[in-house]
């Protein structure tokens, strides 16, 4: 009886432990879309430094949310990002303004020493998700600081693009969007591509006083003790 009771019970054991398998599916991992920028060519291109960068704190997160009808947000059963998203962000932006401005001299912040950029670029992400059945949405905000510390622009920007619904139609749409805000910075730098230079104001030397001439001293009449008044010039 025992015998026969350790095939029946392996057996079992066996089934559960596929079944189990089967409900603990590892999750998929899940990058933002950089589409297809290309490789710039201009080595002496317009001088970008991107960033610093922020991003909303719920969205430095492995965690991939979902947002509910409600304004809610919860963590996706079946996909997360691969890594850090705002770095996934920061490399995004990079490649695809450099390509759009066709310069390798798009850095991120901070600035490699010697860097001297024509334009800085301060942006905020203050909202980057979407929903199963709500589209995926972005704002944004950037600034952009000339050479000479000036605000050249100041915008703040409301992407929206539809999806159909499933995780990775969800993360292609973020990914698009950050392409279009790409776009539209791009168009907002290009016009400040051609500053004049920098050149640093001198004070004007100060000049000496021009000498004044001496006049000809005219020497004073002296009368001289004589019978007759003569005076000696």
């Amino acid at each position: 009886m025992n015998v026969l009771r350790l095939p029946l019970i392996a057996l079992l054991t066996g089934v559960l432990g596929l079944a189990g398998c089967s409900t603990h599916q590892p999750a998929a991992l899940y990058q933002l879309d950089s589409g297809t920028p290309g490789q710039p060519k201009q080595s002496a291109g317009m001088a970008v430094v991107l960033g610093p960068v922020t991003v909303a704190d719920y969205l430095q997160r492995e965690t991939l949310l979902q947002r509910q009808p409600d304004g809610s947000l919860s963590a996706a059963t079946d996909g997360r990002w691969a890594g850090s998203l705002s770095s996934d962000i920061d490399q995004l932006l990079l490649r695809q303004v450099a390509w759009r401005l066709d310069s390798q001299r798009v850095v991120l912040a901070p600035a490699p020493s010697g860097f001297s950029p024509d334009v800085q670029v301060l942006l905020s992400i203050t909202r980057l998700d979407s929903g199963e059945s709500q589209p995926a949405i972005l704002d944004a905000q950037w600034r952009l600081i000339d050479r000479r510390g000036q605000v050249r622009d100041n915008r703040m920007v409301h992407l929206e693009q539809q999806h159909d619904g499933s995780t990775a139609a969800q993360v292609k749409a973020q990914g698009e969007l950050l392409q279009q805000l790409s776009k539209q910075l791009a168009a907002a730098l290009e016009p400040l591509a051609n500053q004049p230079p920098l050149v640093e104001l001198r004070k004007p030397e100060a000049r000496p006083a021009p000498k004044q001439t001496e006049k000809p001293r005219i020497p004073m009449a002296s009368p001289i003790r004589t019978d007759m008044e003569v005076f000696r010039f």
